[in-house]
């Protein structure tokens, strides 16, 4: 198995740590971000220099910067970025304070463009690499409760599908991923609700205050199989575009898209019809 060196935002829970974990036993080296140095003690004791560490929050964009920097001077030649730092914002739009839209866009979307941005040139200086953003399949299918989020994961997805098309002459690969429900800690601790307006208590916006609090359903996905399955895309040439996890994920992504076709498919001579007549 080819060794390989990765960098990984929020690598003190979910699938960063996952994934953190299960690189670590195989023998790589991986560059580690979190906001929560402690959490990462028992790896750092076991695994010593094979695990560089540092303090990074996604909303710093000038520390993004000097993280990258630091990272790559101090390993030498990076084989992998991993955005993976994130966190989910729930409730109605009109629920939700300036403040939480304006930390869940920069941690969700702001963050990620920079912190790949600032890997760019190394990767290019390199000779090549391969980057992978952590989404959902909130990227490309919505639920009543989460336009924000959704916002933030579009945002990335379309920033990643461009970026994939610009980066393909200097060999980096660019692969998205589209979980679904995981046993992690997204939903139980790390999701914030917006402030409950009495309006939306019975509509299916309203609903996700509860569906979040609701800990007798449990998510589906398996984490562990769904980082496997991420850090081995990295073997595969040419990068997967899109990866889906999770059979609720490929359900819903799988309606979203037969449903958004299908509108498109019946508008063809409307779309036509706002052409330039050729005699014009």
């Amino acid at each position: 198995m080819t060794q390989r060196t990765w960098f990984i935002t929020g690598v003190n829970s979910g699938f960063g740590r996952v994934m953190t974990e299960q690189l670590l036993a195989r023998g790589d080296r991986v560059a580690g971000t979190t906001r929560k140095m402690e959490a990462l003690s028992d790896l750092k004791a076991k695994y010593g220099d094979q695990l560089w560490l540092a303090h990074l929050d996604m909303t710093d964009t000038v520390g993004i910067q000097q993280v990258v920097s630091n990272a790559f001077g101090a390993l030498g030649k990076i084989d992998v970025i991993v955005s993976n730092a994130g966190y989910g914002l729930f409730g109605a739009a009109e629920e939700l304070s300036d403040e939480q839209v304006n930390h869940q866009l920069a941690t969700n979307l702001i963050g990620p463009i920079m912190l790949i941005r600032a890997a760019l040139p190394h990767l290019r200086a390199q000779g090549g690499g391969r980057i992978i953003g952590l989404s959902t399949f909130g990227g490309q299918a919505v639920l009543p409760g989460g336009s924000l989020y959704h916002a933030s994961k579009w945002g990335l997805e379309g920033f990643l599908d461009s970026l994939s098309i610009e980066l393909a002459p200097f060999k980096i690969g660019v692969t998205i991923i589209e979980p679904g429900s995981a046993r992690t800690n997204f939903r139980f601790g790390g999701a914030q609700l917006g402030k409950p307006l009495a309006a939306y208590k019975d509509t299916p916006a309203g609903m996700v205050h509860v569906m979040i609090k609701d800990t007798s359903r449990q998510p589906v996905g398996d984490p562990t199989k769904m980082a496997e399955i991420i850090l081995d895309s990295v073997d595969h040439e040419p990068a997967p575009k899109r990866i889906v996890l999770g059979s609720d994920s490929w359900g819903i992504l799988f309606k979203a898209l037969t449903d958004r076709l299908a509108a498109v498919a019946t508008q063809k001579d409307l779309a036509a019809s706002a052409d330039v007549l050729a005699s014009a």
